[in-house]
């Protein structure tokens, strides 16, 4: 089985199996010294560092509007979810917007520490009027922002 890694796999001591994946934005974020440390246990054992291509991502972003968490994903996200949808791997991560992402992509989540995030809609809302949008922003109406909340 193929897994990619999220960065807070390298915080925790959860035993791992397969072929072992990460993106170098992961690498970037891991300044604890027992994830540093569990980074190269990992490498030991021949935990690859892999670069998703630019098409994935631009499958990544799609998705990741199609389910309304273009806004909250990171570059690292963006990262993991194109090299899991690339190499077929499961994706291990506790990110519940990541987990999102990953449904409309069809690609296969595993939770670290937490639960499995249910699926999840959002709607928009004027803070200022109360109107509904499609998108976050500012409001066309009375200029107030316009906020996402858990429909």
């Amino acid at each position: 089985m193929k897994a990619v890694l999220d960065a807070s796999v390298f915080f925790s001591d959860i035993p791992l199996e397969g072929e072992l994946f990460t993106t170098p934005s992961v690498c970037d974020e891991l300044v604890d010294i027992r994830a540093k440390g569990n980074f190269e246990k990992h490498c030991t054992a021949g935990l690859t560092v892999v670069t998703p291509s630019r098409e994935s991502l631009q499958a990544v972003d799609r998705a990741a509007e199609k389910s309304r968490d273009r806004a909250v994903i990171s570059g690292t996200d963006r990262d993991l979810l194109a090299l899991a949808k690339e190499i077929g791997g499961v994706l291990y991560t506790d990110d519940f917007p990541i987990q999102n992402v990953a449904g409309v992509l069809g690609v296969e989540t595993h939770p670290i520490l937490q639960r499995k995030a249910r699926p999840v809609r959002w709607k928009y809302r004027c803070t200022g009027c109360g109107r509904y949008y499609s998108h976050d922003g500012e409001c066309l109406v009375c200029g107030a922002a316009i906020k996402r909340k858990l429909k």
